[in-house]
This record gives structure tokens, sequence and C-alpha cells, in this order.
């Protein structure tokens, strides 16, 4: 395993990431940010922060489950366990983030606009990503990226967040099942 980040590092990446979201959405009241579970919604929460340290405003968040709208249910061994989403208020006229650690073919992402279709009609949706591993599938493009990261088909990203697993950081790691 190689560590692509560190603690400080993504702390940097978020701080970067809040203030481009502050500076494409000056009217912060309408922001709303989505994190998908588990570990997007720890990048939500941290991201509303450092924008509540920029601007003195808070920004709400909300947890996102996409399990029941993801395109490979059908295909998979076993069945994924739900999270659960907990939106308090309605998305309708709201610039919704959505957050999430990784992005890879887009699916999860594409899972998680149908997900939120659910909860209102935002004014718009951005997306964004702690690490953008490329190979898309879907045309999906992240609005705000911590750190692209070029990988081989043959590797994995892992995210590690203190919330979730007692330390911070990214590691790629070699996909074993895919082959040399």
């Amino acid at each position: 395993m190689v560590i692509v980040l560190k603690s400080d590092a993504i702390d940097r990446a978020l701080t970067r990431i809040a203030h481009e979201i502050v500076e494409h959405n000056p009217k912060v009241e309408t922001l709303f940010l989505v994190g998908v579970q588990t570990r997007g919604v720890f990048l939500a929460e941290r991201l509303a922060k450092k924008i509540k340290d920029i601007t003195r405003q808070e920004v709400p968040t909300a947890k996102l489950d996409i399990t029941f709208h993801r395109d490979d249910l059908n295909i998979r061994t076993e069945l994924p366990v739900p999270k659960s989403t907990d939106i308090e208020s309605s998305l309708d006229g709201k610039h919704v983030i959505l957050v999430d650690d990784v992005i890879f073919h887009g699916r999860s992402i594409r899972a998680g606009l149908d997900a939120l279709g659910d909860h209102g009609r935002p004014m718009t949706i951005q997306l964004a990503v702690l690490i953008d591993r490329g190979h898309r599938e879907l045309p999906i493009r992240p609005d705000y990226v911590g750190k692209n990261v070029p990988t081989s088909l043959r590797e994995n990203i892992i995210v590690h967040l203190t919330e979730q697993d007692g330390k911070d950081e990214v590691l790629i790691e070699k996909n074993v099942e895919a082959g040399n």
C-alpha cells in the first residue's frame, strides 16, 4: 500500500474545497451539504465547519443512503445493508453540494442524484469529492476535487477518516482480484 494523502493534506484539500464552494456560491444561506453514506457524511460535516469558519454562517448537512438506488443490486452476490438517510428539510430551491469520498465510475453519484430526487427539487446540485480516481463510465464530473489520483483498474483507493477509522489517510492498494 502507498499513502497518497496524510491527515494534514486531507485537511488542506478540504479547506481548499470549502473556499471554492464559497467562491462559487456567495449566498451561503442557500447551501445544503449532503454526504453520501458513510465517509461522505463525515466529509460534508467537516466542509460545513470550514465554510462556517470562512463565512461565519451555518450550513446544514444531511446523510444520504444510496443503497436502493444502485444499479448493481441484481448482480451482487450479497445485498448491501442500507444505512440511514437523514434529510430533515426539503431541498427545494437549495444549492446542494453532494459530497463523497471517492469518485470512480460515477455510478454511486448517479445513485445519489436519483436518491436526492426523493427529497425535493434543488436549484442546483454540485459534486465535491476528496479523491477523483478517473475511469468514468457515466458523464459525471465533480465540481470540487481534493486530489486527482490516476489509478489503474488493478488498484483500489482506500479512504480512512478519523470518525470511522480512527485516523485520516488515503491509500492506494493493489487489487488482487483484478489479476496480476
